[in-house]
């Protein structure tokens, strides 16, 4: 270092003869290095300016890879060549203000050398002299200036002409630079306090002014300043005084320098932060996906999910994927299962998200059904390196979130299972089904509002299978299996628990409308409401207190449905399984016109009305939320000629639920249809 100094040190000396005074020279030969190295600094501004410029398409990439560390890698690493970003230049600055640093401290140290230049022979000998005098160690990295203040106090040798020494003036503002300020304490101490100021002004200054730390989390701002400040700190206490100058006067032209430099390249103009922060959104919500569902480091599940994913991809050439979200969603699938099991040799790979699904018990049955459990975080990525024929899902919004199309694979072919008989363009989000290649529909009546919103929209055509609905089918072996219940007075109130459902905007004009008029009415939540607001429900329920065990009652076990299939009358808001109910029992609804449940704020514009409304005033009547007047005779009427509704629901049901009993069949020969093709084409492009 005392060679690589010496071009510094001749600076110094230059700026030291100029002012005779340690303070000024300092100050000055900090402001020539920042112009000395400015073209470094704009370089290294540029780049950081670049780098937040393609933050976004950088944030898109690791959103689009999601948890594939080499994919994220290999498509950044093809980002930064395309841009011509340099990822190590943010070292520069770094580097080069520690290498400074260590310039000044070497020259600090050493006045002999590098500011009054005396050759080695003469420092040699005033150094000896010193050491001996006064037994000091000559090996001190302190020992010029212990020399320097021995001869400044009075000190003299022998043959050496001291006068140069004696007149180095360095003091400064009252402050003597060449002492350490923890040694010399007093005054002193006040060189680390400013010197951490200066620091932490900086570093606030660079969060708001530099593109690049401006873009820090908030944790790693305050972990930058905490370093910048203790690092300040110690500079400024445990080194001599003019070595925390410099560091002071550093931080004061860096800020000025940013200034400067975001003039020449102004981030405002060439850095998208609209984008920047939509990419940020994106990727925060990525990252919090199954927080509170994904196993954690070290546990069972944690150990079992990794396994399974292995397991998962261990497996080539997978024909089949089905995915179900939880334990509750097997229903939808379980007809087409049944069939393919029956009729195939097809094996079923299923992956699960729900730990305790028993689609495990089922595969320990049956060795045709593989099934996994992969957490909603880490499905991600397993969507993204599918490898399979055919996947089936009843989950929408494929490509449009987080769950994506394979990359690995573009010619699988996506299944979405509609699993509600009712339309597809109110009750689910616009572009839900876009980028699924088939659907299975319950009926034909689907099939206008998909080819519709296909062409308002210009979306590609999918392939419209007509399956059925076997969760329906489920129901109705079921319910013909039931023992059936005598009493046939029985009113159920089933509510949704969406917003301005019937509980909390008119069960009360309901109740006092039945009560007392000699039927037999329960109340039933949707779990989800009771899950969610227990407190409302403890409300409701303590209400009606009086009233319980009567002629009114709360059910709130939801482990079995019998009790909504052993009604006679259904009351609710905009429950699809009302609708359930109606199919499977050919017993009319009650419909509370409450705000509908839209999730497709543009379902209008298909110009085709959504089943949920054509048919609540065919499966039953439908009433305003503020006049139940007449509702307990009619409910009585609607009980006392069910066989007119019986017919009447029986043939909406043929009307709109195709292939009822045969659903299965319908929609497993068409994927084994859709597999040997695969398999054809895949030998004929072997050829």
């Amino acid at each position: 270092m005392e060679y690589v100094t010496l071009p510094f040190g001749w600076i110094m000396k230059f700026c030291y003869n100029l002012f005779l005074s340690y303070g000024p020279a300092i100050i000055l030969f900090t402001l020539f290095t920042k112009i000395i190295l400015f073209p470094v600094a704009l370089w290294t501004h540029n780049n950081s300016v670049k780098l937040i410029k393609i933050q976004p398409q950088l944030n898109e990439i690791k959103a689009k890879f999601f948890g594939e560390k080499d994919a994220i890698s290999d498509e950044q690493l093809k980002l930064y060549k395309r841009e011509h970003y340099h990822p190590l230049a943010g070292l520069v600055p770094m580097v080069l203000q520690i290498f400074l640093l260590i310039c000044v401290i070497q020259i600090i140290y050493n006045p002999l050398t590098h500011i009054l230049s005396f050759d080695k022979s003469l420092i040699d000998t005033l150094v000896a002299a010193v050491c001996s005098a006064f037994g000091l160690d000559p090996e001190s990295n302190s020992i010029q200036l212990s020399v320097v203040n021995e001869i400044k106090n009075g000190f003299t040798v022998n043959g050496v002409d001291t006068q140069s020494i004696s007149a180095l003036k360095t003091s400064f503002l009252g402050f003597d630079l060449s002492a350490i300020p923890l040694t010399a304490r007093g005054k002193m101490l006040a060189v680390p306090v400013i010197a951490g100021l200066s620091a932490l002004c900086l570093s606030l200054f660079q969060n708001k002014m530099n593109p690049l730390q401006a873009e820090q989390s908030r944790l790693s701002q305050i972990g930058t300043n905490a370093v910048s400040v203790g690092i300040s700190l110690i500079l400024g206490g445990f080194v001599p005084a003019g070595i925390g100058l410099y560091w002071i006067c550093s931080n004061v032209f860096t800020m000025l320098q940013q200034l400067l430099l975001n003039v020449i390249i102004n981030p405002k103009k060439n850095i998208d932060y609209e984008r920047l922060e939509k990419s940020k959104e994106e990727l925060e919500r990525l990252n919090s996906i199954g927080k509170k569902s994904s196993p954690k480091f070290g546990d069972e599940n944690y150990r079992r999910e990794k396994a399974d994913y292995k397991r998962f991809f261990s497996v080539a050439n997978k024909h089949l994927v089905i995915y179900s979200e939880n334990n509750g969603f097997y229903k939808y699938f379980s007809k087409l299962i049944d069939y393919l099991l029956a009729n195939s040799n097809v094996v079923i790979h299923y992956v699960t998200s729900d730990p305790n699904d028993n689609i495990f018990n089922l595969a320990n049955e049956n060795e045709r059904i593989k099934a996994y459990y992969i957490s909603e975080k880490k499905l991600i990525t397993l969507f993204m390196k599918m490898d399979a024929d055919i996947v089936v899902m009843t989950m929408p919004d494929l490509d449009n979130y987080h769950y994506k199309r394979s990359y690995i694979r573009k010619d699988i072919e996506y299944i979405y299972i509609v699993h509600g008989p009712m339309s597809t363009h109110m009750v689910m989000n616009n572009g839900c089904l876009d980028n699924f290649d088939t659907i299975f529909c319950v009926g034909d009546f689907q099939i206008p509002e998909i080819r519709k919103q296909e062409q308002l929209y210009n979306r590609k055509e999918k392939n419209l299978v007509i399956c059925g609905y076997g969760f329906l089918e489920i129901l109705q072996e079921h319910y013909d299996s039931m023992p059936k219940d005598s009493q046939n007075d029985k009113v159920l109130i089933a509510p949704s628990w969406q917003k301005d459902n019937l509980l909390d905007s008119c069960l009360d004009g309901i109740l006092d409308e039945l009560l007392g008029k000699g039927l037999n009415v329960v109340v039933r939540p949707h779990p989800e409401y009771v899950k969610r607001y227990p407190q409302k429900m403890e409300a409701i329920v303590e209400k009606y207190r009086d009233y319980n065990g009567d002629d009114l009652a709360f059910e709130l076990d939801f482990s079995s449905s019998d009790s909504l299939y052993n009604s006679a009358v259904v009351i609710t808001d905009w429950s699809a399984a009302a609708y359930e109910f109606a199919y499977v029992t050919l017993k009319p609804c009650v419909f509370i016109n409450t705000p509908p449940k839209i999730y497709n704020e543009e379902y209008e514009k298909i110009g085709i009305e959504p089943l949920e409304i054509t048919l609540r005033n065919q499966v039953g009547v439908s009433y305003e939320m503020n006049d139940f007047s007449g509702m307990a005779d009619k409910i009585k009427s609607m009980i006392s000629n069910k066989d007119e509704y019986s017919q009447r629901i029986k043939e909406i049901r043929e009307k709109y639920v195709a292939n009822y009993g045969c659903s299965g069949e319908i929609g497993g020969k068409y994927i084994i249809s859709s597999l040997i093709k695969k398999q054809k084409s895949k030998k004929e492009n072997q050829k």
